[in-house]
């Protein structure tokens, strides 16, 4: 599985390139403590209500970014999304909390 970093996410949100999904997988309580403009959320837990929708949700040939507090549950995203077909998943290494720590120091470490 492919991992970008969370410098090279704050390159591509500047760079506007609206041909990226962003899917963010933390639990909608995480959400309002932190998060990151643009990103849709898939909660992991709610995996039942909306996994059958991810094909008609996104583009399987897109690139597709996706983002958790650490990194766990967007590896397990991503792992899920290669075996649905998806052909260009990045995990965002370190997730919210390193953006935080490295890139956006506005939105709170929880």
């Amino acid at each position: 599985m492919n991992q970008i970093s969370v410098e090279e996410l704050a390159q591509r949100l500047s760079s506007g390139d609206a041909n990226i999904q962003l899917v963010d997988v933390r639990e909608p309580q995480e959400l309002v403590i932190a998060s990151i403009e643009g990103f849709v959320n898939l909660p992991l837990s709610q995996f039942a209500e909306w996994g059958d929708q991810v094909p008609n949700l996104f583009n399987p040939q897109a690139e597709t970014l996706v983002l958790c507090h650490h990194g766990i549950r967007s590896a397990q995203m991503c792992q899920w999304l290669i075996a649905q077909g998806f052909t260009n998943v990045q995990n965002i290494s370190g997730g919210i909390d390193a953006y935080s720590l490295s890139v956006d120091h506005s939105i709170p470490q929880y």
